[in-house]
């Protein structure tokens, strides 16, 4: 694993190894830290060299998991497999039926709006391609990147129809959207499936069938194949450690919980802060280690692993935790 280097202004640099950077930290001619899961070095001094190879990202997308490889001609320098956001639907059809509810009642609430026609994506639409925008920007801030490969991906259209198939699917225009925002950070290619699967089939590659499993072979086989057919340098992966990235749902705070408890007393509900510190937030605990911050009870908040996502603790002392970072996702080495 290599590991990446930003230079006194946050601008990135070409990786190094890490060897290297801890001699650099040893010497103070590098400060480390971690961005959001991965571990970075920041030069203190004036790079020796500012030249860059060519670095790019492939990208495979799907419905439940995704794969991301970033990779140059000479090294895979991190392979990521994310779960996508499919939460955002059910969130959104709940949020509407209790809205009508509390019309009925004589509890405060918002005016109805009468025309919703002028959003171009849809919430859940907009969730699914934004995660992956974010995990572009992420890499982006860490790498020299400057070329994005995407698998394109297709929905079923209608032959002398082009009215229906500029906007029939949310999938399409949520893609279309996506392309967009990918060529304000670099240069965008795509790949058809079938341009994949002949690539992996050349370079005598297989992919699995379970697309749930976290193993390189589900997902990032593919972004590495298409990362590799641009930049080229292997014919076979030369890094198959992978990154697991699982977003957080945050529960926004809401007006009280759905259903009212003895009495006919509806609690709260719902906040991104727990005693002053942001829900996701990653710390370490004097006893627990490190681990991420969840709900709040009592003046106590809960602690959660890092790698499952487990509860650790509910009655943990804010003053026993020390910040370390904040994030909206877990990310945590797989072992493959």
């Amino acid at each position: 694993m290599f590991v990446p280097v930003v230079d006194t202004n946050q601008k990135p640099l070409m990786p190094t190894t890490p060897a290297r950077a801890r001699k650099w930290i040893a010497s103070k001619k590098a400060t480390p830290f971690w961005k959001k899961g991965i571990f970075c070095v920041r030069l203190n001094v004036e790079p020796s060299s500012r030249q860059f190879q060519e670095i790019a990202v492939g990208i495979d997308p799907g419905s439940k998991k995704e794969g991301y490889t970033v990779k140059s001609e000479l090294h895979t320098y991190l392979n990521i497999q994310a779960d996508a956001v499919t939460w955002v639907k059910e969130a959104v059809a709940t949020r509407s039926m209790l809205r009508r509810s509390r019309r009925n009642r004589k509890t405060p609430y918002r005016c109805n709006r009468m025309n919703h026609h002028h959003v171009t994506l849809t919430p859940s639409t907009r969730a699914r391609w934004q995660w992956k925008l974010r995990i572009c920007n992420w890499l982006k801030r860490m790498y020299p990147i400057n070329t994005f490969i995407v698998e394109d991906i297709k929905a079923w259209t209608k032959k002398n129809s082009p009215k229906w198939n500029q906007s029939f699917s949310p999938l399409e225009v949520g893609k279309n959207w996506f392309y967009e925002q990918i060529k304000k950070l670099g240069k965008l290619k795509t790949k058809q499936g079938y341009e994949t699967k002949e690539l992996r089939d050349s370079l005598g590659l297989s992919k699995s069938k379970k697309k749930l499993s976290n193993r390189f072979d589900a997902h990032c086989v593919d972004s590495w194949v298409i990362a590799n057919s641009f930049v080229g340098g292997h014919i076979k992966p030369d890094n198959e450690k992978m990154i697991l990235v699982i977003p957080l749902r945050l529960h926004r705070r809401q007006l009280h919980v759905q259903n009212f408890i003895k009495g006919g007393i509806r609690k709260n509900y719902g906040s991104t802060r727990s005693m002053g510190f942001k829900r996701g937030s990653i710390v370490e605990h004097i006893k627990y280690g490190l681990a991420y911050i969840g709900g709040t009870s009592k003046k106590r908040i809960t602690l959660h692993k890092i790698s499952t996502g487990e509860r650790i603790c509910r009655n943990a002392i804010p003053n026993d935790c020390t910040f370390k970072t904040y994030t909206t996702w877990r990310a945590h080495s797989c072992a493959n």
